[in-house]
């Protein structure tokens, strides 16, 4: 099985720096169980002040697509143009790669991920979910983790990032939680993970953009909305793009789901959204961008999140 865009992220533009420092990292997490595997940057010798200020306008261009670093993955693939879009477009139920306009909060929770692997800097996306600690937020595994290898740092979350803006501060992971599944296989169908944020100036990311709430249990039920920053086959990234439609099991093997969607390198990790009101931007956070096949480039996968995903999420939201 070969996996196309299965990593999707690489760069774009600038991040304007939000004055305040971040808070102080806590203790060294706890051991994890067999249900989790946590990573503390604290732990990793990482302090909140380098991770922000690692991020440069120079190292956000210089950024390329995660995806560079994984084997047997496809490349050079003919990709979808991302759809033409007048401006303030009322949201479609049948969009493949459309810029959202419509505003809402789904603009504030969902956000850009800046990361460095394998000492090479890149981009994925990420949507906060409502927690006890206002601080947690949901992504793809491999933006957090390279499968079975190194651990991500200087992860940091922009929420509502618009063409180099960052609205609502910039957040440096203080704990990054993924499944023993991806951890020790890179098991496409636990292809998920929470980032636990340190502050910005003293306030949580929940504070400032609020939260969606997230779901277990099984597959994404009805209508999907899937938002994130594409960067790459046409699109550039500066912007928040949306999918919606009806989602299928994938028959390649994993227990995830797909949808028609052109979005490319960069939407990685953005939330899957179910009963989702276009009017409000609010809805159940139900999968996240995951992976496409090579041989189908118009068709994007989320996983499920099951009891495994549940489990990171009462974790995290506990730290």
């Amino acid at each position: 099985m070969t996996l196309a865009c299965k990593v999707l992220g690489p760069l774009m533009a600038a991040v304007v720096a939000v004055a305040g420092a971040p808070s102080a990292i806590a203790a060294p997490t706890p051991p994890s169980s067999a249900h989790e595997v946590v990573h503390s940057t604290a732990a990793a010798g990482e302090d909140p002040r380098d991770m922000l200020a690692h991020w440069t306008p120079a190292r956000m261009a210089a950024a390329q697509p995660l995806d560079s670093l994984l084997s047997g993955v496809a490349r050079d693939l003919p990709l979808p143009a991302p759809q033409a879009i007048a401006p303030q477009a009322a949201p479609r139920p049948d969009s493949t790669g459309r810029r959202w306009t419509a505003g809402g909060k789904v603009t504030r929770t969902t956000g850009r991920v800046f990361l460095t692997m394998g000492g090479r800097d890149f981009t994925c996306s990420a949507s906060v979910v409502s927690a006890g600690n206002k601080d947690t937020v949901v992504t793809a595994g491999h933006c957090l983790k390279d499968g079975t290898g190194a651990w991500a740092r200087n992860w940091t979350f922009a929420p509502g990032y618009t063409d180099g803006d960052s609205p609502y501060g910039r957040y440096p992971a203080r704990e990054m939680l993924v499944a023993p599944e991806w951890s020790e296989r890179a098991d496409d169908s636990f292809d998920f993970g929470f980032a636990v944020l340190g502050t910005d100036g003293g306030d949580h990311v929940q504070s400032r953009a609020g939260g969606q709430p997230i779901a277990f249990g099984g597959a994404p039920s009805g209508p999907v909305y899937a938002f994130g920053y594409p960067s790459a086959g046409g699109f550039q990234g500066r912007h928040l793009y949306y999918c919606s439609g009806s989602t299928r099991p994938d028959q390649g093997g994993t227990t995830a789901n797909g949808m028609a969607c052109a979005m490319t390198e960069g939407s990685s990790g953005g939330p899957w959204l179910s009963d989702f009101n276009t009017g409000k931007g609010t809805g159940t956070i139900t999968s996240v961008v995951s992976f496409k096949y090579a041989d189908d480039s118009r068709t994007q996968y989320g996983p499920r999140l099951g009891e495994e995903a549940r489990a990171l999420y009462r974790r995290a939201a506990a730290l």
